[in-house]
């Protein structure tokens, strides 16, 4: 290993991105490569990108450009790599190679062909490649948590979206495939696997003709690990088997990541998503009603292109009336090479601020009540962070997901990586506070089941 060079990753964007780079780590590492965290001692320093809207791209140059600026060697990947290609090699002479979102299992092979003076594209148009659990992967994210990706790329065609351009078109991997890495990151200690793809939700219809996520659900109940959550589930998707399956499967959380991005069906049809305007209203209840103890988080755009005050004014009732215990509003980002970007009557970004901000002030009192419903119940958090300063540990209830969520904080002793029983004592817009639960705690309050 002496004469190998040193490599970092700098790693940007969502977690199918973070996976990408704990495989390219476990393959660097196999390879016997030095893999540091401090990219000012590495030779080497590969940068993830995203792409997926304006200020993700001027995040990924700002890097790129600090990075040029230190004279590392750097590699591009991602999605940025996938999208912008020799652009990027034309404008940044220390790159010394690109490699594309279906390219980042090339990754070693590439580092070797650098070193031997070749400056690298290995950039698939159409990405093809997924990794699966024998493709060696180091991880980043705390001890107690995983990414397990089930499917990458995506057959919808959202008008304001670039994904299917920068990942392709959706490969799922089979049944077998997922639960044996499952096995796999359970005997390394993980407490809660969150399942992710572009649609959880039609999850295996490339390869068994029809969607198979009530299967893969009751297939990880048998698992041995007490949290499974889903992101990214499309609520048509949501028929009564998986729902059906998400109840009866108790390790299956009742936490449902559902990206509506906006209610009203004229919008819905401009963005190419006509199906969810039929369906919004009455898949909800369907869901609350079938799954009553269901956690639901969304996603919103405001300010698509042509978006009247009226069109807004029904996604403010909308998220009213649903309650939804968790959101995210981002304002329209026009992206070339999709439809949308080409679409008259673009908003005045300081109209889709407005308009954020509105929508946020809806929810922050709905959001807050939702907490506020917590405060004297015991229930199991994941510990992940302590405060070395006050000893505060902090972690997550089945209510929230990482990053993109609220946190627990809580008073007491308890290992990184246990579920733990806490007793809540107070609650704010987005976070929970309490103390580990003592036998009083559990006499007054069972501990609430995750159900």
């Amino acid at each position: 290993m002496g004469n190998k060079p040193t490599i970092a990753i700098s790693h940007l964007g969502c977690e199918k991105n973070r996976i990408d780079t704990e495989h390219m780590l476990g393959l660097l590492v196999q390879a016997g490569y030095e893999v540091d965290a401090n990219d000012e001692l590495a030779d080497y320093v590969i940068v993830n990108t995203c792409s997926f809207i304006q200020a993700a791209r001027e995040e990924s140059v700002r890097t790129l450009v600090e990075l040029a600026e230190a004279n590392k060697k750097i590699v591009i990947t991602g999605c940025m790599a996938q999208h912008f290609q020799e652009q990027l090699l034309d404008e940044l002479p220390e790159a010394v190679a690109l490699v594309g979102t279906g390219d980042y299992h090339k990754i070693v092979d590439v580092i070797e062909r650098t070193e031997l003076g070749e400056r690298v594209t290995e950039v698939s148009q159409e990405p093809t490649y997924i990794a699966d659990e024998t493709t060696p992967r180091y991880r980043t994210t705390t001890e107690g948590v995983a990414y397990l990706r089930i499917a990458e790329g995506c057959d919808y065609r959202c008008a304001f979206c670039i994904i299917p351009h920068l990942r392709g078109n959706q490969r799922s991997r089979t049944i077998e495939s997922i639960v044996a890495e499952a096995n796999q990151l359970v005997s390394e200690g993980v407490r809660e696997i969150i399942l992710i793809s572009q649609i959880t939700t039609n999850y295996g219809l490339d390869i068994y003709g029809e969607p198979r996520l009530a299967e893969l659900i009751r297939a990880l109940g048998e698992v041995d690990i007490p949290w499974v959550r889903m992101h990214y589930a499309y609520p048509t998707g949501l028929t009564p088997s998986v729902m059906a399956a998400m109840q009866e499967t108790p390790n299956v959380l009742p936490y449902l990541d559902l990206p509506l991005q906006h209610s009203h069906p004229e919008i819905l049809r401009s963005m190419n998503r006509p199906w969810q305007g039929r369906v919004n209203d009455g898949i909800i209840e369907r869901i609350k009603s079938a799954l009553p103890d269901a956690v639901l988080r969304t996603t919103f755009i405001v300010g698509f292109p042509g978006e009247t005050d009226e069109q807004f004014e029904h996604l403010l009732q909308f998220v009213q009336r649903h309650e939804f215990d968790h959101v995210g509003v981002f304002t329209f980002s026009p992206e070339e090479e999709t439809p949308a970007y080409e679409l008259p009557n673009q908003l005045p970004q300081s109209v889709m601020d407005a308009r954020r901000d509105a929508l946020m002030q809806i929810q922050q009192p709905i959001s807050l009540r939702r907490n506020r419903s917590q405060i004297g119940k015991v229930v199991d958090v994941l510990i992940e962070q302590e405060n070395p300063e006050t000893g505060e540990l902090v972690g997550r209830s089945a209510r929230f997901s990482p990053e993109v969520d609220g946190l627990v904080y809580v008073q007491g002793e308890a290992s990184l990586g246990a579920l733990v029983p806490v007793a809540i004592v107070d609650a704010d817009i987005y976070d929970l506070y309490g103390h580990v639960a003592t036998a009083a705690d559990l006499m007054q309050n069972p501990l609430v089941a995750t159900r």
